[in-house]
């Protein structure tokens, strides 16, 4: 790395091991001769187990075991998934049914575990599940966005999982019957199937009398706390590792049942276990995202300014609780709900409802995007009913420079922004002067041409705490212990970039140590794009404790007072000596003079305040006239995420967010038969964006460094995917004219809707 690299690109080195094949995936490090385990899914979304009869199972040909419900109780198995709940309006806590690790009586959703075989190859656990007897006596499902319908769970009459409220609704109220003009719009916001590249998988294996489980999830420490609970193990019997993952996106943050058996199964026949999920299995069987309709209410006094705002949602959870699904529409859809707007007034309502479908958690954004997405369609239509330019009423109900910090109406205090300066920039970056002629030149050729801007803000979630502890090791490397775990971020790069700025060490002698629960006690693993500003803080705060105890070894080396020695990144500076040492060599001298106390160091931070990346989306879409066949032609970002260590990293995670959004929003889609079959459950049926569905993804910094953290950044994981579902529905709704069409933009809805239907 060049001296002076700071907000430098550096090139992933990562890559190249990525990209030759030498990557360490959950299913290419299992151990040899690992039992492989298949698990036997229900056939149907609804219904009660009238029989499930494993004998036969159990004395086919290279089978070892075979686990149901009851073998898991038998065994003493703590058998309920943990799911979150959220409270009700009335001040009581939302439904929580039991979410079985394999279905128990009945089943609730298609794809549900219903018993698990354990034998020497796949073919011989798929022949084995053939013999096994299941009989379901078929019940009705319940898939609408609705309440009532077939009951799922006895603990939530009408199927309905919470109902929750947040702000002053009858401040709302009054000011929506004193607004000088009221927007009202419903809003779907379809399911979606995270797919992530490399589908879940773990394996288990006894080490002694320890039990070793490696996932290919998010971090480690979740996961050994759903393995102790579930097999009644203490912590100090169980290690987790988190090898090179293919995308996680939130998905694989969760709880899942293939885990916990794995672990049960390598337990009780004493040898490693490998379970890997095929991509329609996965389908079936991860968590999906978003699934949930809002009706949006603004009120406007004469002036269009905002003075209320009002959301009305349902949510689907599909048939259980899961990690964090009862908190994404509720909690975390609240932090940005008024986005970067001046609100005075808001109410947000939202029923959960259980369906017979695969329950729904965190993707990419959770709750952020859903928030952005009806906020920003409601302020598009507003501005057509109003007959405002949909900027200029951006402009004026902008939360000013002035006004920060500013606490939302969500109780959220805003540190800094300068938002009308990023919107200028956007219109700036996206020729938005020329686009008259180019919808002219579309209209020339028979094609409709449209334009969207969405204007988001994102809130940093997750674990505010994090720990990094340096180690100078006796060959001249050093290893950096990290809580986070990259999922494909490009965190061993940013890392030990930044600890190379920081310290002079270069950054061929770094080594990041990631994903093992054994080295490294504690951490909050990779979510809510919290892992580079708080990680990095954290090294901060080490280099600093590195500094002070360096420092006071060489005061006592050379005799030299410690107040007066400085470090400027590269060399330490002792006055009166010639001596000017490099960090890692003092630290070969501390190792010299035995003091290796030195040589590992590490601190803890809490990053109390979160920070709030925000930017200007603007989509620009071609609609052909006789298909009605979408084209994103152009794609414009602007972004401020503070202080951006990596730029091209940072670029590279707009990119990727921006394609999952355009995803949603042009080609993917979930279809349940009415009995609850999933329609959708290859890439035949299922479409995904190619690279053919995109154009060149222009991306601009214009920074406002955060006020909340030492490095003043703002994140940016899941900022592109926050900011393309509003930029590009609005750009198809202004090519419609304003005619009311809804997620994904298939030719086929989009062609129904220029016809008026």
């Amino acid at each position: 790395m060049e001296k002076f690299g700071r907000s430098q690109s550096v090139k992933r080195v990562e890559d190249i091991r990525f990209l030759t094949g030498q990557g360490r995936y959950v299913d290419d490090i299992a151990p040899d001769g690992a039992l492989v385990a298949y698990v036997l899914r229900s056939p149907m979304a609804h219904g009660a187990i009238t029989e499930l009869d494993v004998a036969d199972a159990r004395e086919a040909p290279g089978v070892h075991l075979v686990l149901t419900a009851a073998d898991l109780e038998a065994a003493g198995l703590n058998m309920g998934l943990k799911g979150s709940r959220a409270t009700n309006r009335d001040g009581t806590k939302g439904a929580a049914p039991e979410r079985p690790i394999l279905a128990r009586d009945r089943v609730r959703h298609l794809g549900e575990a219903v018993a698990m075989i354990v034998a020497d190859t796949m073919a011989e656990a798929r022949d084995a599940a053939e013999m096994i007897l299941l009989d379901i006596d078929e019940a009705d499902p319940h898939l609408g966005l609705v309440t009532g319908g077939p009951q799922i769970h006895p603990e939530a009459p009408d199927n309905i999982a919470f109902d929750w409220g947040f702000g002053d609704e009858a401040e709302v109220e009054s000011a929506i019957a004193r607004a000088a003009r009221v927007v009202r719009v419903e809003i779907p916001d379809n399911r979606v199937i995270v797919n992530s590249m490399e589908p879940r998988g773990c394996f288990a294996e006894p080490e002694g009398d320890r039990l070793h489980v490696s996932v290919n999830g998010q971090g480690v420490w979740e996961s050994k706390k759903e393995i102790c609970f579930h097999l009644k193990l203490d912590p100090a019997q169980v290690r987790v590792t988190n090898p090179d993952v293919g995308g996680g996106f939130g998905m694989k943050a969760m709880r899942y049942p293939e885990m916990v058996l794995v672990a049960h199964a390598a337990r009780a026949l004493g040898r490693p276990v490998r379970w890997m999920s095929e991509r329609t299995e996965a389908m079936l069987s991860d968590n999906a995202g978003r699934d949930l309709t809002s009706t949006a209410t603004l009120a406007f006094d004469a002036a269009n300014r905002i003075i209320g705002y009002k959301v009305e949602s349902i949510a689907n959870m599909g048939a259980y609780n899961s990690q964090f699904a009862q908190g994404i529409q509720t909690e975390l859809f609240t932090k940005v709900a008024p986005g970067t707007y001046d609100i005075p007034a808001m109410w947000l309502q939202c029923t959960g409802v259980y369906t017979n479908t695969t329950p729904v958690d965190a993707y990419r954004g959770a709750g952020r995007p859903e928030a952005i997405f009806v906020l920003e369609r409601a302020m598009d239509q507003a501005a057509r009913e109003l007959g405002v330019d949909p900027l200029d009423l951006r402009r004026i109900n902008f939360i000013r420079p002035h006004q920060f910090p500013y606490t939302t109406r969500a109780g959220v205090t805003y540190d800094v922004g300068d938002f009308a300066r990023v919107l200028d920039r956007a219109v700036e970056k996206a020729d938005l002067p020329g686009f008259a002629a180019r919808r002219a030149d579309s209209a020339a050729k028979g094609n409709r041409r449209g334009i969207g801007l969405c204007y988001y803000i994102e809130s940093i979630l997750g674990d505010p705490e994090e720990t990094t502890r340096v180690d100078f090791n006796a060959d001249g490397t050093v290893s950096v212990f990290v809580g986070t775990q990259s999922n494909g971020q490009g965190h061993e790069t940013v890392y030990a970039a930044y600890l190379s700025d920081q310290t002079g060490i270069p950054m061929e002698a770094i080594t990041i140590v990631q994903g093992d629960s054994d080295l490294i006690a504690t951490g909050g693993g990779t979510g809510g794009s919290r892992s580079v500003t708080v990680q990095n803080t954290a090294t901060l705060a080490t280099v600093g404790q590195i500094i002070e105890t360096f420092s006071a070894f060489l005061a006592d080396h050379e005799g030299a007072d410690a107040g007066t020695i400085r470090f400027d990144d590269e060399r330490f500076r002792i006055p009166g000596s010639n001596l000017t040492p490099t960090m890692l060599e003092v630290a070969g001298m501390a190792r010299a003079a035995g003091r290796t106390d030195l040589l590992s160091q590490s601190k803890t931070i809490r990053l109390d305040n979160r920070s709030f990346p925000n930017g200007a989306h603007l989509a620009e879409v071609d609609i052909d006239g006789e298909t009605g066949q979408v084209t994103l032609a152009r794609y414009t970002v602007v972004d401020d995420f503070g202080n951006l260590i990596n730029p091209m990293l940072a670029e590279g995670q707009v990119h990727g967010g921006v394609a999952q959004g355009v995803g949603q929003a042009l080609t993917e889609h979930v279809v349940f038969d009415d009995s609850g079959q999933l329609l959708t459950a290859t890439f035949m049926d299922y479409a995904m964006p190619r690279a053919a569905d995109l154009p060149m993804i222009s991306f601009t910094s214009e920074p406002t460094p955060s006020l909340y953290n030492p490095l003043g950044m703002k994140g940016c994981g899941e900022a592109g995917t926050v900011g393309a579902l509003a930029a590009v529905t609005n750009a198809v709704i202004d090519a419609l004219d304003g005619r009311q069409a809804h997620m994904p933009f298939t030719p086929q809805r989009v062609w129904q809707a220029m016809q008026g239907q």
